[in-house]
């Protein structure tokens, strides 16, 4: 009797054990996934920003706004960042929204402009991924 108690005593620490784990993996990959996206932006690099992409992204450049697939948005991008190399980009605000989406702001500097920047995460069954983003010129 006692060895069966123990077994049911170790089943269900295990399966506590393996929801921590899986909760706070999840956390983590959140936080994870928005600062590669930022760091990304920083270094210029569209190729490591796709990796963050939805099927389908809007990007928004000057109030010109157009879906585009992953791939479609990694050149068009690659296009911005090498017209726009950064200087220096300052993030302001992050947050969260009432529908779970969760948002960066903030300022993306070139030696020839300076932008907005308005970043739109969408979560997806186990991760979030870039659904917006919006350049606006100042």
């Amino acid at each position: 009797m006692y060895i069966k108690k123990n077994k049911y005593w170790i089943a269900g620490f295990a399966l506590m054990m393996f929801l921590n784990v899986s909760i706070c993996t999840n956390v983590y990959s959140q936080n994870d996934v928005i600062t590669n996206v930022r760091m990304a932006i920083k270094t210029g690099s569209s190729k490591e920003l796709s990796q963050y992409f939805g099927n389908v992204i809007v990007l928004n450049f000057d109030g010109e706004k157009s879906n585009y697939s992953k791939s479609q948005a990694e050149f068009v991008l690659k296009d911005f960042f090498r017209k726009y190399e950064p200087v220096d980009v300052e993030y302001i605000h992050q947050g969260d929204s009432k529908n779970g989406f969760k948002y960066i702001m903030g300022k993306y500097r070139a030696e020839n402009g300076s932008f907005r920047i308005y970043i739109l995460f969408k979560k997806s069954e186990n991760a979030y991924y870039v659904d917006t983003m919006d350049f606006t010129r100042e």
